[in-house]
């Protein structure tokens, strides 16, 4: 028993393992982020306005069936469900992503802030698919995020600098105590942000 449970476990963090190693690259499609060098702060938006979750080809259908789903085990639990969802963006998410790329970046003197149009540009943060993952203790899946950012003129959105992607940026925690889904989502959103300042980190002076 105990030898199953530790090759479950060795399986588990190796997999874990290569999530990590794919997510470590930032794949640039197109443009040049060194017009960042010398800038002090980067404006911040997130766009959530169309990304699939786990086998749903949108987010409204995941939702739906949640909701739905929580309603019929407890009236109630679902629209709560629902609303943290959605709450955990501002709460937890965006917040982790955050910190992480300006954790990354203090060398550099860049931060990332909210609510900064004056900034020159702006980064435009776009989920493009989320696997919540789960963990019910003999068993349990990462979450991770699709990730794709656009650098572009705060004054001018329509112009866009750079175009860059991070898939697969996994969610986790070693110790397993990730069984509440925003742990989870909250990780991959930290992950994405200390890869994207890595990635700067090396192109910028």
């Amino acid at each position: 028993m105990k030898n199953g449970l530790l090759l479950a476990s060795v399986i588990a963090f190796s997999v874990l393992g290569a999530d990590l190693a794919q997510a470590q690259r930032v794949e640039l499609r197109s443009g040049d982020v060194t017009v960042l060098s010398g800038e002090k702060t980067v404006n911040v938006e997130y766009d959530y306005s169309n990304f699939g979750v786990g086998k749903f080809a949108t987010e409204q259908e995941y939702l739906d069936k949640k909701t739905a789903e929580y309603n019929a085990k407890e009236a109630g639990k679902g629209d709560a469900w629902r609303k943290a969802w959605v709450a955990d963006r501002k709460e937890r998410f965006e917040p982790k992503f955050e910190e992480l790329f300006n954790k990354g970046l203090q060398s550099k003197g860049l931060t990332l802030v909210q609510g900064r149009p004056d900034a020159k540009y702006t980064f435009i943060v776009r989920i493009r698919f989320v696997e919540p993952g789960f963990n019910v203790g003999v068993m349990r899946k990462n979450a991770y995020i699709d990730f794709e950012i656009d650098l572009v003129e705060s004054g001018n959105k329509s112009a866009k600098v750079a175009e860059m992607f991070l898939n697969n940026v996994p969610g986790g925690q070693f110790g397993g105590f990730d069984f509440d889904t925003g742990v989870r989502l909250a990780e991959s959103y930290a992950k994405g942000g200390k890869v994207l300042a890595g990635f700067l980190d090396k192109k910028l002076k």
